[in-house]
């Protein structure tokens, strides 16, 4: 379904989107470098507006999310496209795919909070793919998720320009940014992307009283050394602050990076520590079936305030009261 984008102006004789922060210049009869935007007699149109490839009910935890609303579901939704060329993407089958190649099914803003409510959600996430990549949808469905009292969800690459925040951050509640390394260069070589736009968005939704959480996926060889793993702890602690959840995510062999193997989850264990050392509250491994990683526990007394087994919360000793049982420390949690 086409509909005429926001955020464009003209440049010459061709136009300028300013959705994200590639900030596309695009020649008449041409698409932006998503491929979801095109010049059509001078106006853009988003060309996958409620196109869905990918519809589930998911726990929140999926997303991951641990300090929003622990133990809800989430009606997710994805669509095509993507502003980034990650070569190890584990979605690449829809976020690198041309819209005719892939199916799709048109589900209309209001439809879609409809069936959040029906299948009995809390909220809303736009996942799979880059949500930005279908911006006026999800910005659509998110002023009547307001209405509705349904949360709403960005789970993203942080690449949304200030423009676009500024049109959805009335109406985003939480979001989970995939933070996937701490130099230009891993963006560059393996995105074709810049870390500083990343940076920047993870500050303005924190500024913003939005919910955030940051995963970092360790890849092999790449963004695992001691030094990219403090550059990382330091960003956080000292530009969002100590209290915001922070995933290390286990990699495996994906799309263009095969003959890699799986992180090995000592790193993953030296990364958590290295955090928790440095003063973050709430630290997460994810990808990997232990017994603690993905407990919550209270930075003050260590006492596990929420026990998870994968993406199901076993026990939450905090959901009424967010406040630690033992020592009755205050939780970083929204419930």
């Amino acid at each position: 379904m086409r509909k005429e984008a926001i955020l464009y102006e003209k440049v010459g004789n061709a136009l300028n989107c300013k959705i994200c922060q590639r900030r596309c210049i695009i020649s008449p009869g041409k698409n932006g470098f998503c491929q979801m935007r095109e010049n059509v007699d001078d106006k853009i149109y988003s060309l996958n507006y409620a196109a869905v490839s990918s519809a589930a009910v998911d726990p929140i935890e999926k997303k991951p999310l641990f300090h929003f609303y622990p133990g809800s579901m989430v009606f997710s939704l994805g669509s095509v496209g993507c502003n980034f060329r990650c070569r190890h993407c584990q979605n690449w089958g829809i976020s690198q795919a041309e819209l005719e190649n892939i199916p799709t099914r048109d589900m209309l803003p209001e439809d879609a909070i409809r069936l959040t409510k029906e299948y009995e959600c809390k909220s809303i996430a736009w996942t799979y793919n880059e949500p930005t990549m279908w911006f006026e949808y999800t910005l659509d469905s998110a002023k009547i998720a307001r209405k509705e009292d349904i949360k709403t969800i960005y789970v993203t690459n942080g690449y949304m320009s200030e423009e676009s925040f500024q049109e959805i951050k009335p109406y985003l509640d939480a979001a989970n940014i995939d933070l996937k390394g701490m130099t230009e260069k891993f963006y560059q070589d393996l995105c074709e992307a810049r870390l500083e736009p990343v940076l920047d968005t993870i500050v303005r939704m924190h500024d913003a009283k939005i919910h955030i959480e940051v995963t970092n996926l360790m890849i092999p060889g790449y963004n695992d050394s001691d030094e990219d793993i403090h550059s990382l702890v330091k960003f956080m602690a000292d530009e969002v602050g100590v209290e915001v959840p922070l995933h290390f995510t286990r990699f495996f062999p994906q799309y263009q990076m095969q003959e890699l193997p799986p992180t090995e989850i000592k790193y993953l264990e030296k990364a958590y520590k290295i955090a928790r050392d440095a003063g973050m509250k709430y630290v997460y491994i994810g990808n990997v079936p232990t017994a603690d990683g993905e407990n919550t526990y209270c930075p003050e007394c260590g006492e596990t305030v929420i026990q998870r087994d994968g993406f199901s919360v076993m026990s939450d000793k905090i959901k009424e009261t967010r406040k630690c049982p033992r020592c009755k420390a205050d939780i970083d949690i929204v419930t």
